[in-house]
């Protein structure tokens, strides 16, 4: 036999990292270190490594077949995955024992204490691993007595691999089951007196120094089945700040033969604290050292015996937000910029760096989003008031959640407002300007010569002066949109939709004016964006044939060259092509550069452009522009004769009547900035992939999207060398797939605390969802979650529910009712664009795509700022 099956714990750590998971699986490998760790006691014992698992494997052909077949299968067909896991388990079960194997076991537990009672637990190769903890997916079994019976628990652990909890956790990772190994660990067992599992970071808040103690009696098996509430404490700063102790009535205890058994607990105990204060300290800092070790927050599970605490595993915590790297020692408070942005997506690592590169203002990376560092803002009077009103009034819950930090009184130190180097620049405010449309038409012209200067001048670049190029590009980039007109321009629009706002609620009781004043502003390109697509259905429409072949394109974006081949296809081309001449750099999520752009995936479209054919007639596009041009006229005329009947309403009416004029001036500019910067993208993207592809042809890379997973700097060395580090590349890409589970919150603490703020209101229903009101109006229709702009299928009088919307959005706001996000504010995109088109939205609902079935009849209160969901029929 050339295989050894057997390493003893003690063993593992000499093993190189890759090659110690591959071999030892991960709750083996993280074994393996703890023994290693000063101070930590771990229960002796050995690994049966991957090696027997792949010699079984050999002696049972069935299974290469059926883990082939498992690959090709949808995770969401149920039944098909039950029965194929269910056939594999059966086929590991029944497979030969690897020759020599049970003689390794068997002398193992001879060294060991061959009459002892062992832990036979499971350790596949993708567990405990930092993106994924697989945290009981596979079976482990106590007091497993006897040489026979461990060994057959061994292959029981083997079988688990392919359990239906574990494929559809490993499906929803991304992980291949056919990558996938098993190892076994055999443990001595303990005899505790208790039992549990220790979080260095709180698993809740996220907070980094406030370690969580789940304690029960007995075994740790009753409280990972559930058969007993633990006691909880949190220990901060070497005290219990915190505790609740339950009533204990079960617990598990091993049995003298080999098992084990659900007892009661003695009538004593039930009420009594499993560890005393001491105790849960002295297993924190221990916790700490385990933490150092592995570098990042550790759920770990331990027992209690009379001579002291014992350590059975720890794993890293997977669902904990990453923290910014500070490196400083000192407390930071970050805000997302994702939320910002309408983005609260994870980005990859090319689109981070390149955002990053691009940016006004330093911005730190943390699971795969953008913060920016508030600390000293908040740290000065002047700057935490300045910095406090702005958040407050584009997104409530920041304004909340940056409070409630400050509300510590010990987190941020008080500077004086000399110290606030973020602060507004010397001089105060910026200066007004004219309520001059020629300002707009400016700005919009300077925009335009960047971006055609740079259209011509990359061409000329490629190879390693490329990145050179684009680094004076990112530099012009800032310098566009750090245009103090146009930061004086988009101030006006915003002060003055704010003024009409707070003079009009309190001269008129008029609740939002401006969301109806401000209809059909001219310039938005934005809402232009929306209505265009409507002048594009009307090309289409009077062409069944072009209809019923774009109903069957689904994800073939070559369609655009099938098109002509039916009767009105080469009229539908024509438009749709000059259609994405325009917009096509526009796509959901275009912050990152990385995403496909609707020139780069054209059916994206399709969904949206059918809905357009179906649920309108020609013209409408015109005739939605003028009623809104209508209604914001007549609107402006009944406020400003009602002003005009109050005291002193002769000055009210004109001041009002100024900042409309301003308003409408100034406001449709508010969305060309952002339509600036992603063309921008676009331009640096095209030249980017034909870098990529050159690195294809080389054979440096294997797809031009593994750039994506390089930063900019990364992706200019690649360029320069011609290599490329393959595992990099996997790993960036295990990452990204780990960040994608992750919710981003508003405002992030360096102690690792997730902070989303809350709502302090009283004047929301019982039962309804409070949110911010961005656009005014009540309506009631049928709610469709919508999660992704290709899956839209959408009906005149529908409500739209999802996450967010960025610009990419809102061809599909001319077809609905009314709007419902999770993320936004007042000033944001989608609520500018709602505004813009007349529908009552409410944005910053928490949970609202999970809250809210789809199909489920709501009404939207936009100008309170809460859905209620409506009774079923």
């Amino acid at each position: 036999m050339s295989e050894q099956y057997v390493v003893g714990l003690r063993e593992i750590a000499g093993h190189g990292g890759e090659d110690r998971t591959a071999r030892f699986g991960g709750k083996a490998a993280h074994l393996g270190e703890l023994v290693g760790i000063d101070g930590i006691r771990v229960p002796d014992g050995f690994c049966v490594t991957t090696d027997a698992f792949r010699a079984a494997l050999a002696g049972a052909p069935a299974v290469d077949g059926l883990l082939d077949r498992s690959a090709r299968t949808d995770p969401d067909d149920a039944e098909t995955v039950r029965a194929l896991g269910a056939r594999l388990r059966r086929a590991v079960e029944e497979a030969p024992v690897p020759e020599g194997l049970a003689a390794e076991v068997t002398g193992a537990l001879a060294r060991l204490g061959e009459r002892d009672a062992y832990a036979v637990r499971s350790s596949a190769t993708a567990e405990d691993l930092p993106t994924a903890s697989f945290a009981g997916q596979h079976d482990s079994y106590l007091n497993v007595v006897g040489a026979e019976e461990v060994v057959r628990h061994i292959r029981r652990c083997w079988a688990s691999l392919f359990s239906e909890r574990a494929v559809r956790y490993r499906r929803r990772g991304g992980v291949d089951d056919r990558t996938v190994r098993m190892a076994v660990v055999v443990q001595r067992m303990a005899d505790p007196r208790a039992a549990g599992v220790l979080f260095t970071a709180d698993p809740v808040t996220g907070d980094r120094r406030t370690a969580t103690v789940d304690a029960g009696h007995g075994l740790g098996e009753a409280l990972v089945s559930g058969v007993v509430n633990p006691d909880v404490l949190r220990v901060r700063g070497g005290e219990v700040v915190a505790r609740t102790t339950a009533v204990k009535e079960r617990a598990v205890r091993a049995l003298p033969g080999g098992g084990t058994r659900e007892v009661p607990v003695d009538a004593a105990l039930r009420e009594r604290p499993v560890l005393t204060d001491a105790e849960a300290v002295r297993l924190v800092e221990l916790g700490r050292r385990i933490e150092r070790h592995f570098g990042r927050p550790q759920d770990i599970e331990w027992c209690l015996t009379d001579d002291g605490f014992w350590f059975v595993q720890s794993r890293p915590v997977t669902t904990l937000f990453p923290v910014p790297e500070a490196g400083d020692g000192e407390n930071h408070v970050y805000v997302s910029v994702g939320h910002q942005q309408m983005m609260t997506d994870a980005m990859k690592p090319l689109g981070l760096s390149v955002w990053r590169l691009t940016a006004m203002a330093p911005m730190h990376e943390a699971g795969g989003r953008l913060f920016v560092d508030v600390t000293r803002r908040l740290a000065t009077p002047a700057g935490r008031t300045a910095l406090l009103d702005l958040m407050g009034r584009g997104d409530p819950l920041v304004r909340d959640a940056l409070e409630s930090v400050l509300d510590r009184g010990d987190f941020i130190p008080t500077l004086p407002d000399a110290a606030d180097a973020g602060g507004p620049p010397p001089g105060g405010p910026p200066a007004p300007v004219e309520t001059d449309p020629a300002l707009v038409t400016e700005l919009v012209d300077r925009s335009r010569a960047s971006l055609a200067a740079l259209e011509r001048d990359i061409r000329a670049h490629s190879g390693p002066e490329l990145f050179d190029f684009l680094l004076e590009a990112f530099a012009e980039h800032r310098r566009v949109l750090g245009d103090p007109l146009s930061f004086r321009v988009l101030m006006a629009g915003m002060d003055a939709t704010w003024w009409l706002n707070d003079r009009l609620a309190r001269w008129l009781g008029e609740k939002n004016a401006a969301d109806t004043l401000t209809l059909s502003a001219p310039g938005n390109i934005t809402s232009e964006m929306g209505l265009a697509l409507l002048d594009v259905a009307d090309v289409i429409r009077p062409h069944p044939e072009v209809v019923a072949f774009l109903r069957g394109v689904g994800n073939d974006d070559g369609f655009l060259d099938e098109l002509p081949k039916h009767e009105g296809g080469a009229e539908a081309r024509a438009a749709l092509e000059s259609y994405l001449d325009r917009y096509g750099m526009r796509c959901t999520g275009e912050i990152d550069i990385t995403r496909p752009r609707w020139r780069e995936r054209p059916a994206t479209l399709v969904p949206a452009l059918l809905d357009n054919v179906r649920n309108f007639t020609a013209g409408a596009a015109a005739r939605r522009f003028e009623e809104g041009l209508r209604r914001a006229r007549r609107k402006e005329q009944e406020v400003l004769e009602r002003l005009r009947a109050l005291p002193d309403g002769d000055r009210k009416a004109a001041e009002t009547k100024r900042m409309i004029d301003r308003v409408r001036t100034f406001i449709g500019y508010r969305e060309y900035p952002k339509y600036g910067i992603v063309s921008r993208l676009f331009v640096y993207k095209r030249a980017l992939l034909a870098e990529a592809d050159r690195l294809v042809r080389a054979g440096v890379i294997g797809d031009r999207e593994d750039v994506s997973y390089l930063t900019f700097e990364e992706f200019r060395e690649a360029v320069r060398t011609r290599r490329v580090d393959d595992g990099l590349v996997r790993r960036r890409r295990a990452e990204f797939r780990a960040h994608q589970t992750l919710t981003p919150p508003r405002v992030l603490t360096s102690d690792g605390e997730a902070v989303d703020g809350a709502y302090r209101r009283d004047d929301v229903p019982a039962g309804a969802l409070a949110g911010l009101a961005v656009s005014a109006g009540t309506v009631e229709g049928r709610a469709r979650v919508v999660l992704d702009l290709a899956d839209a299928d959408l009906e005149a009088g529908d409500i739209l529910v999802t996450t967010y919307t960025d610009p990419s959005w809102s061809p599909l706001f001319t077809g609905i009712a009314g709007l419902v996000t999770e993320v936004g504010g007042l000033m944001t995109h989608g609520a500018v664009i709602a505004r813009e088109y007349g529908l009552p939205a409410v944005v910053g609902v928490a949970g609202a795509t999970r809250l809210i079935e789809d199909g489920r009849r709501v009404r939207v209160h936009g100008g309170d700022g809460y859905v209620e969901i409506l009774p079923q029929p």
